[in-house]
């Protein structure tokens, strides 16, 4: 889909509690796909410092190469 998967589309929404909910069920925070590359570039676009916090603190890679070759430092 257009976000990619539940992880990526609750973070760009800037749903914290459902990141932490499918974070802690499991959930990739590096998984690639949809239209923002990952999880931390969906949420760094949407300037959500929160949802990026606690996905950094699960593990998402800032380095992690996301749709058109940038990074969520570029987002």
């Amino acid at each position: 889909g257009y976000y990619g998967n539940a992880l990526q589309a609750a973070s760009y929404r800037n749903h914290k509690q459902v990141v932490k909910l499918l974070l802690d069920k499991g959930a990739d925070p590096n998984a690639q796909g949809g239209e923002y590359g990952n999880a931390l570039q969906a949420a760094s676009s949407g300037g959500h410092e929160q949802v990026v916090k606690l996905l950094l603190d699960k593990g998402a890679d800032p380095n992690a190469q996301g749709r058109h070759n940038s990074n969520a430092l570029q987002a």
